[in-house]
């Protein structure tokens, strides 16, 4: 199946409004997410630099400023944080009056992209996180090929689980060999490899940097590092802790997440969804699978945490919305109930309400404030929130 028979027409028209208020935009994203497919689907554009082709980089590593200045209507610079020499001449473009071009720039590693482009172009610049499919861009019933092939669109959409994980194996190798070094990991492939690997094991667990470097003979400050520079390509979630005055000893370690199902089951080795089910870990995938779907339904990047206390009670994510504080539970269960953790989180925080995720197909009331909600209805907790 081609990727051009999926559109993405959220995702598009989300775009389209930010280029139209917008003298740059960047979306950031894991490579091979659909970014560029995405930015050429775009009616009107005049120019599309590829900074991983030699000749598009020669030509604005020579004379930017010259080789932008005279283009008009959308210009697309890709893979952006190859030279991001390049923010500083666009907010001399940026400036201009009347503005004869709009760019849209796209990358796959970020703070330092980020960093680099709100430094150079603030109050000119906005940002849309892209990731791979997400439930609502595939078709209905396809929830658990999404959730046991991931959302890279060349593996979700794969004629076959062999294929699939095989498109996944190469995406983990090309990283390894030659995206890693690019961002500074001057960890040796094959070390790196286990390094992921151990992070895969990890999936819903604890951060704990010092363990990590024990494995791997690095230090603290090293594996915490690595563990940065994998989040900053988008592979790797640290889910913050919650902190509030709560009158108990929270947790105060983040939470580790592959953040794409499909990266972890590969590093798993698990090829097709019936050695999903059987993993000892299959849980805690589901848990970051729909942690994801729900992150990303909600746009919730800069408001998500989870919150523990060291009695035990958790939650597995607190989402923060116009001062209010909502909780999601995530079962794989046929019927969620409640627990003790979930009313001494209802109390404990405050929470407007308490979803409890499963992947049934049901709605229905659990108590007061507290809701079992099927991942497929996930589009109508974001619209009330």
């Amino acid at each position: 199946m081609s990727i051009d028979l999926l559109p993405r027409p959220a995702r598009t028209e989300e775009l389209r409004q930010a280029l139209a208020t917008n003298p740059v935009v960047a979306l950031l994203g894991p490579r091979q997410c659909g970014k560029s497919t995405l930015a050429r689907q775009l009616t009107g554009a005049s120019a599309f630099f590829d900074l991983e082709n030699a000749a598009d980089r020669q030509a604005l590593g020579a004379a930017p400023q010259a080789t932008l200045q005279d283009l008009r209507g959308l210009v697309v610079l890709d893979e952006i944080q190859l030279m991001p020499e390049l923010f500083s001449v666009l907010r001399v473009l940026a400036d201009r009056r009347p503005q004869p071009a709009t760019f849209l720039v796209l990358g796959s590693s970020s703070p330092d992209l980020v960093r680099g482009a709100a430094e150079s172009l603030a109050g000119r610049i906005a940002f849309i996180h892209l990731s791979g499919f997400d439930l609502s861009e595939v078709p209905e019933g396809e929830m658990s090929t999404l959730w046991h092939r991931g959302g890279f669109p060349r593996s979700f959409l794969a004629p076959d689980a062999a294929t699939s994980f095989s498109w996944r194996q190469n995406f983990i190798e090309t990283f390894l060999t030659r995206d890693a070094a690019r961002m500074g990991i001057e960890m040796p492939p094959e070390a790196l490899r286990r390094f992921w690997t151990m992070l895969a094991h990890l999936h819903g667990g604890k951060l704990n940097g010092a363990e990590l470097g024990r494995a791997l003979s690095v230090d603290n400050k090293t594996a915490t590092r690595y563990v940065g520079l994998l989040s900053a390509a988008f592979l790797i979630r640290r889910l913050p802790p919650w902190f509030e005055n709560a009158g108990k000893r929270t947790v105060k370690s983040p939470k580790i997440y592959l953040r794409d199902s499909g990266l972890l089951h590969a590093l798993l080795g698990l090829r097709d969804g019936s050695e999903v089910l059987s993993h000892p870990r299959f849980g805690a995938s589901w848990e970051g699978f729909a942690l994801e779907q729900i992150i990303g339904f909600l746009h919730a990047e800069r408001d998500s945490y989870f919150w523990g206390t060291h009695a035990g009670a958790e939650l597995d994510l607190l989402v923060v919305r116009g001062g209010k504080k909502y909780g999601f539970e995530i079962k794989y269960t046929d019927a969620p109930r409640t627990t003790k953790a979930m009313h001494v989180a209802i109390a404990d925080l405050g929470l407007e309400r308490l979803f409890a995720i499963y992947p049934g197909a049901r709605r229905y009331e659990l108590g007061e404030r507290m809701t079992a909600m099927p991942i497929s209805e996930l589009a109508l907790v974001a619209g009330r929130l």
